[in-house]
């Protein structure tokens, strides 16, 4: 039987000559180093939609280096997808979500590995699928499946960054530790409309790739330097006026899911 000396191992952790050449742009980067890329390289990632945010979202973890991502959701391409989703053309119609982006970001990154699930994240398999993230990045759009994300984030401890879009405005927030969580920011009781989506009330194309970008950005701060600029805080981002605003908010003592922790 062999045996595995610390040189394997830690040479296991090193980046390629290939991998230091593709990120040499962020190495290059003052208080980003050697050190900061081979966390994003041994970094697992889920992400929850592969919509307007989904898509944006996955190909920028995969070009800066993220080791891992999963893909997650049941859906599959319509023409209406089109019309943002920048992973998707007219001869994927038909086609999962998951499995195409999946696809794409392999030959984006081949150092990536990247895997897709066509289901529907559900109260039964929620948990199986998030237990193992280093860090949960949320773009769907269904309340529904949202609260469920948030409520096992909470339960295993998995931070979760979420990411929202409709209309011409987004949001964005962080939830980690023992800080405030979704159903505190957003008490599932006071949602008049649980329904509402981008198939109901419109979409602008750059909208959810604008979030898309800020939620990618904020996951390589925290993946590769530990950093968390919106823990317990929302960004409320407004297209038509270029407005954005950040706004701290605490913990609902009667919130019954983190409280239940």
């Amino acid at each position: 039987m062999s045996t595995l000396t610390m040189d394997a191992v830690s040479s296991e952790f090193e980046l390629t000559d290939a991998e230091l050449h593709l990120y040499s742009r962020q190495i290059l980067l003052d208080g980003w180093d050697i050190e900061a890329q081979e966390k994003l390289k041994f970094s697992n990632v889920g992400i929850v939609g592969c919509g307007g945010i989904g898509c944006a979202l996955a190909e920028l973890l995969a070009r800066a280096g993220v080791g891992k991502i999963t893909l997650i959701d049941p859906d599959t391409i319509e023409m209406s997808n089109l019309q943002r989703q920048l992973a998707f053309t007219p001869n994927d119609l038909g086609l999962y979500k998951a499995e195409t982006l999946a696809k794409r970001l392999a030959q984006i990154n081949p150092n990536v590995q990247v895997v897709s699930i066509n289901q529907a994240l559900t109260a039964e398999n929620a948990e199986s699928m998030i237990e193992h993230q280093d860090l949960v990045l949320d773009g769907c759009d269904q309340f529904e499946t949202r609260y469920l994300v948030n409520q096992s984030c909470v339960k295993l401890n998995v931070p979760l960054i979420s990411a929202s879009a409709i209309g011409l405005q987004g949001q964005l927030f962080m939830m980690e530790g023992d800080s405030a969580c979704y159903a505190c920011l957003f008490p599932s009781e006071h949602q008049a409309d649980t329904s509402l989506r981008c198939a109901d009330s419109g979409v602008l194309a750059t909208t959810p790739n604008v979030m898309a970008s800020l939620q990618a950005h904020h996951a390589l701060l925290y993946l590769g330097l530990g950093k968390m600029p919106l823990r317990q805080k929302l960004l409320l981002w407004d297209g038509l006026s270029f407005k954005q605003r950040i706004l701290s908010f605490e913990k609902d003592t009667d919130c019954q899911v983190c409280q239940a922790r």
